[in-house]
């Protein structure tokens, strides 16, 4: 793929400054934009032009020397969402809507978007799940990504955009440098490290009794420079008047108490656990059929194991820890 320069729009978030990185890395020239409301201004990886500022005034940088743009910017916790949906509406609706509008009138025609699981909602057919099952979201911000990834199919048939959503299903570990650091933090894997360097005094498995092998809920766990490589070739993938959907997954699922053992096994330390009720709302399992992207975008995950994945993210987290 020819050298590109690229926008990409949340990226001194997790997601974002892996991929950032990962472009610099494959020669591309980056400028990230930010507003650093839940971003790091020292994730912006070293090389990358940096802009502090809303995606919903993204056309105040765009213009026609760009070639895409990879968008993250969105607010992310599902149970904020439910809380305040109209944060969710206006900002990853309305400022992906702002940024298409940016977009259509730079002459900038390719989008790699960022997607999510959350799009399914509660499968009833839950293992594998592919980009043709139904999309019946739980709550508005699986919503929100779901109303977006519409706004884009419309774009690219009414004005030539070539665009592919990248669904994502639990990413995890870290690149380098570049990890999770979430506040307030939910998800699982960053949650249990916390607890390994004393952070939380134990870890709450929400729900014991799922219909899986050990009654715990199973997902599907892929390792954050696995998805990095994925938008890379979705950048090259893109064509216009075409909206392509892939799911990414590693299409294995680990459960909650897998994920315990393992960084048990990983950090050599105790990690206190206790059993509480579950969470409304939580699918007993949610894994990921990605064969879609492994056909058209040639990709594969390099790096399936959860113990790897595990150990890159500990050894993230323990960057500020006492030695």
């Amino acid at each position: 793929m020819s050298e590109k320069t690229c926008l990409v729009t949340g990226g001194a978030g997790y997601i974002g400054s892996v991929v950032a990185a990962h472009l610099l890395a494959a020669g591309h020239r980056v400028t990230v934009l930010d507003d650093l409301s839940t971003g790091h201004r020292d994730a912006v990886p070293q090389g990358a032009r940096f802009i502090e500022g809303r995606v919903q005034d993204a056309g105040r940088w765009l213009d026609g020397s760009y070639d895409a743009v990879l968008h993250f910017a969105a607010c992310s916790q599902v149970g904020e969402s439910v809380a305040a949906p109209e944060k969710y509406w206006r900002n990853n609706v309305g400022g992906s809507l702002d940024l298409l509008d940016a977009m259509r009138e730079a002459g900038v025609r390719t989008l790699v978007f960022s997607s999510t699981a959350a799009t399914y909602g509660d499968p009833r057919d839950p293992v594998p799940l592919t980009e043709t099952d139904t999309t019946a979201p739980t709550n508005p911000y699986g919503a929100s990504k779901l109303a977006v990834d519409h706004m884009i199919a419309g774009e690219c048939a009414a004005h030539g955009l070539a665009a592919v959503s990248l669904r994502y299903f639990n990413v995890a570990g870290a690149h380098g440098r570049y990890g999770e650091r979430h506040a307030p933090e939910t998800h699982l894997i960053p949650l249990v490290l916390q607890t390994a360097l004393g952070e939380r005094p134990e870890i709450t498995v929400h729900g014991d009794d799922y219909p899986t092998p050990d009654g715990t809920c199973v997902r599907d766990y892929l390792h954050v420079s696995d998805l990095a490589e994925a938008h890379l070739l979705a950048l090259g993938a893109a064509r216009p008047g075409e909206h392509l959907i892939c799911n990414l997954g590693n299409g294995n699922g680990f459960s909650v108490r897998q994920v315990v053992e393992t960084a048990r096994a990983v950090t050599g330390r105790p990690l206190p656990c206790r059993t509480g009720p579950r969470r409304p709302g939580d699918p007993a399992v949610l894994v990921a059929s990605a064969e879609r992207a492994r056909e058209v975008l040639g990709w594969k995950p390099r790096r399936p194991e959860l113990a790897g994945i595990i150990a890159d993210a500990w050894e993230f987290a323990r960057q500020a820890e006492p030695r």
